[in-house]
């Protein structure tokens, strides 16, 4: 940047005098500055110049700020500086210190506010460290040139920041109106009175707080005939003679230690009543008149002569104690100070656990303990455990009794044990209300676990006793070893991994105790194999042996028939599937396996083993009954199990709603109605709430073990993964179908709404991915000549010449059925041998094809997302091409997933494939910048994007030209 630039920029704080975003920009002028020569020698010269509006300098001084001075940029010290200022003015601006008001002349304006000492400090700073040129104003014939100072010219440039931020091009339309909204300021004087209100209290220069005297107190230390003398009776709960007094004081916004009472400003003939400023007067009042309106009791210090104090009833200081006019106040920028001899808090917890009766005890199930834990042998869900109440004052519990007597006072100040407590009369009334009562075992555990429950809409802390507390320091820690873990069943044909061992202790511990549990290791790590080896271990103990049933996906009962048989040859396993099922002869011990579409069709007729139950019930890819209210997931409610296990490699995939239903079949009731359950802790954790976040760990992290293969030591054996978006270009066909289903949709959808336009929506979304496939998927040729025309088959065809020369597996996934057989025709002309795996394929069939592609007998495996994405064992593959996306990172994930897992050997390549310039390009963008926001808006694939507006969504789907 030229130094001639360079000072017209630094020009902008002073140069407009009523509106500083207002102006002409762009308009060439000539300057008279004082700029240094080539030698560094300042000089007086005239320049020309491009006056600049604020908005348009902004990016202009923030990438001079990133150059720093002396860049090769040509970037003086002077743009740096401003730049430097430019970035804290829009730190100020996120944090939300905006606040309106008017100009002298009478205009509205937006100024950065409240700022505090902290922040005036901040401006100081930048002010000394002003280099000299950056003061640089147009120099005139009136007289010599003047250095302006330095803080006007800071404030001015903040100032004219903050009043363009907000005026945007629909800020009219969102403010109803074009005050402090539209581009050009407006002449609003008749809101002066206004602004200053707004202005009292949050940006005014003082500050007010009411310090809460008491008076007439007797001491604490009184023997009991002394107390008795000084009008107060002795022992918990009498009353105190003492008197209130509510003194004014006042606080400097710009210096902290500046304090003192408002008799001693108004008297003003102190040094410190002297700093506060001539203005201090009328910004007291102003504050005072936002305070009285908001409690009415300050209101005669309006009326003083001098406001420095008022008499409080004990009606009056028990509405201060309550808390709710203390927050009006401070927000009318009062804040009330207590006196700190006097205990004043009361707070309330529970203690939860066995009580001392056997009923109670009964919860546990049984009067074992596990040996030498402390742990009981097995909970029983719906017994009744101990609720009750513990209260204190001051750090001090308090009993019962006390805090009856306490209320019966009535008086917010009262005399227990040994000292005084100034506490509200109401809240010790409620804290006495509360009743101990009983609770259910998994209420009482989902409470110890996040140490709080809500009690009529109060958040409570909890603290667990007995056998309960051991078993919240076990569970809180699912991977705690306390001693050596038990070796794996000796029917196992198979040695387990250390990470594996540690799941079936965990699985082994949490079903033993009735208790269900999720699975939620990494794709490939092994889960079916430490099911099986839970099952056998199971078996060892009456209580939990029994038949298994496993309910999977079609595509996963032939895998899961042939680990059983290799891994636990001597335990019986049936396929509980096709025309010719059944459970006779059901055997001890039995594996019964079964599809989410069979179970749903004959949830009644599997009602397990003799005693009309399964010794456990696993739900394999448990994300099929994410949805509650869907009639799979209802139907698998009803299968009575002693033991249930989800498993499933992505336990939350769209929100959280997923993880309840998988953990509410798990553990009915663990976490409570779905309705109470998002109010309390989902939508505050969606909403990127990192307390609700950690609540919610803690109350669902004993219930769900989740290990990934990039955890150190999981699986250390895996190769490297290297995954890669591969940009392809529209041929000239596609691009020009591509804009004209653009243009026409944009018109069609203009004018509509609801259900309709959601409708459309998704039908364009559908047409550009298909487009940006092949024009032959799109305008549904079913003989259509396929090279030549398609990108993304071109880029397929280069990618599968050199991989088949590495003579190695390629997964190709399509989300179409339609574009995987178009796929399949064109591979099949060029003479690659593949296969095509989707929703329709029996599962004999998808059996034989896993096998085939395994041994190499076919090389590219096409797949079909929705039905192959998950289960699938598919290790000869050392390349997995996604030929569209999904839109979804976990079931992208999920189906490169079938290539990287346990038994892999060779490093995997993942090539997913992009339209460059389409809507795809910018979805992959969005992936691959802002990941949390990808999962958060695109994690329920397009159903997100239909809410978009007109303008967004053309926005997304414009074809835009790329650069070469």
């Amino acid at each position: 940047m030229s130094a001639t630039a360079e000072e017209n920029l630094h020009r902008m704080p002073g140069a407009p005098e009523e509106h500083p975003a207002s102006g002409q920009p762009g308009r060439l002028r000539e300057l008279t500055v004082v700029v240094p020569d080539d030698g560094g020698t300042p000089g007086i010269r005239t320049v020309p110049a491009v006056l600049l509006s604020v908005d348009e300098a902004l990016p202009v001084l923030t990438r001079a700020h990133a150059a720093g001075p002396g860049d090769a940029s040509g970037t003086g010290s002077s743009a740096a500086f401003w730049g430097a200022l430019a970035l804290h003015a829009l730190r100020l601006a996120a944090l939300g210190r905006l606040l309106p008001g008017l100009s002298p002349a009478g205009h509205d304006a937006w100024r950065f506010g409240p700022l505090g000492a902290e922040d005036n400090s901040v401006l100081e700073e930048f002010a000394a460290a002003m280099p000299p040129y950056a003061h640089a104003v147009p120099l005139s014939a009136a007289g010599p040139p003047r250095m302006p100072s330095p803080g006007p010219l800071v404030r001015a440039f903040l100032d004219a920041v903050a009043d363009g931020l907000p005026r945007t091009p629909a800020a009219p339309l969102a403010a109803g109106g074009p005050a402090f909204a539209g581009e050009q300021p407006r002449k609003i004087p008749e809101l002066r009175e206004w602004a200053a209100d707004v202005a009292a209290g949050i940006d005014a220069g003082v500050r007010l707080s009411l310090r809460v005297e008491i008076s007439g107190i007797p001491s604490a230390e009184a023997a009991p005939g002394e107390a008795a003398e000084q009008g107060a009776a002795p022992g918990t709960g009498q009353e105190a003679p003492g008197r209130f007094r509510g003194v004014l004081q006042l606080h400097s916004a710009a210096d902290s230690t500046l304090v003192a009472d408002a008799a001693e400003v108004w008297a003003g003939t102190s040094h410190t009543a002297v700093r506060f400023g001539p203005g201090v007067r009328t910004e007291t009042l102003l504050t005072l008149r936002r305070a009285a309106a908001a409690w009415e009791a300050l209101a005669p210090l309006l009326s003083a002569a001098v406001p420095d104090a008022i008499e409080l009833a004990d009606e009056e200081i028990a509405e201060l104690l309550s808390g709710s006019v203390t927050r009006a106040l401070a927000a009318a920028g009062v804040r009330v100070h207590w006196p700190r001899e006097f205990a004043r808090s009361l707070t309330a917890r529970a203690v939860v656990g066995p009580g001392d009766s056997a009923a109670e005890d009964a919860a546990a199930g049984s009067d074992d303990r596990a040996e030498g834990s402390g742990l009981p042998s097995v909970l029983s869900p719906d017994a009744l455990l101990s609720f009750d109440w513990r209260f204190a004052i001051g750090g001090q519990e308090v009993s019962r009794e006390e805090l009856d007597q306490l209320a019966e006072a009535g008086r917010p100040l009262v005399r227990l044990r040994d000292q005084w407590v100034l506490i509200d009369p109401e809240e010790v009334r409620r804290a006495g209300s509360r009743q101990d009562h009983k609770v259910r075992t998994l209420d009482a555990l989902g409470a110890v676990l996040t140490g709080a429950t809500e009690q009529d809409g109060e958040r409570v802390e909890v603290q667990a006793t007995g056998w309960l507390e051991a078993l919240r320091e076990r569970l809180a820690d699912p991977e705690r070893r306390d001693e050596p873990p038990l070796p794996p069943p000796a029917q196992l044909r198979a040695t387990l991994r250390d990470y594996q061992l540690r799941g079936l202790d965990w699985l082994h511990r949490m079903t033993s105790l009735g208790l269900g549990a999720c699975l939620a290791d990494d794709m490939g790590l092994g889960k079916t194999i430490t099911l099986i080896a839970l099952h056998l271990r199971r078996q060892h103990t009456p209580a939990t042996a029994g038949p298994a049933l496993v309910v999977c996906p079609a595509s996963l009962m032939g895998n899961w028939q042939r680990e059983i048989e290799r891994f636990a040859p001597d335990t019986p396993v049936r396929r509980y599937h096709g025309a010719a099922r059944g459970l006779e002869d059901l055997r001890d011990g039995e594996f019964v396996l079964t599809t989410y579409g069979t179970m749903r069709l004959d949830a009644e007729r599997l009602t397990g083993g003799a005693d009309g139950s399964w010794g456990m019930v696993v739900a394999d890819e448990a994300q099929h009954v994410k949805n509650p209210f869907a009639a799979t997931a209802k139907a698998l409610r009803t299968l009575p199990a002693r033991a249930r296990v989800a498993l499933t490699g992505t336990p939350v995939e769209n929100n959280l709603s997923e993880l309840w239903s998988v953990l509410d079949w798990t553990t009915p009731g663990l976490l409570g109605r779905l309705g109470t359950f998002r109010r309390r802790y989902a939508d505050a954790a969606e909403g990127g709430d990192p307390a609700a976040a950690e609540q919610l760990a803690r109350l669902v992290g004993p219930f769900l073990l989740r290990r990934l293969k990039t955890d150190p030591g999981i699986a250390p054996e895996l190769p490297a993964k290297t995954e890669t978006d591969r940009a392809v270009a529209l041929t000239p066909e596609q691009a020009g179908l591509y804009e004209a289903v653009v243009r026409e949709s944009l018109a069609e959808l203009s004018g509509t709404d609801g259900f309709a336009r959601r409708g459309l929506v998704v039908k364009l979304l559908t047409s550009l991915k298909q487009i940006c496939n092949h024009p032959v998927q799109y305008l549904k040729e079913e003989s259509g000549r396929l090279p030549g025309r398609s990108g993304k088959l071109e880029l397929l065809d280069e990618l599968l010449d050199t991989m088949l020369a590495e003579n190695t597996g390629v997964l190709v996934f399509t989300q179409y059925v339609q574009m995987a057989h178009l796929l399949e025709r064109h591979l099949a002309d060029r003479g690659v041998p593949t296969q095509c795996l989707h929703g329709g394929t029996p599962v004999a069939r998808r059996e034989e094809m896993v096998r085939r592609f395994q041994e190499g007998s076919a090389p590219v495996f096409l797949l079909s997302l929705k039905a192959a994405g998950t289960g699938l064992n598919l290790t000869r593959a050392s390349h997995v091409i996604h030929y569209d996306r999904w839109w979804n990172p976990a079931v992208e994930a999920q189906a490169t997933d079938r290539a990287y897992r346990i038994g892999q050997t060779q490093p995997v390549q993942v090539h997913r494939l992009v339209a460059e310039g389409t809507i795809e390009d910018r979805i992959a963008e969005m992936l691959r910048r802002k990941q949390a926001l990808a999962d958060a808006v695109l994690g329920s694939g397009e159903g997100a994007l239909t809410e978009l507006s007109d303008a967004e969504l053309a926005e997304l789907v414009e074809l835009r030209k790329v650069e070469r």
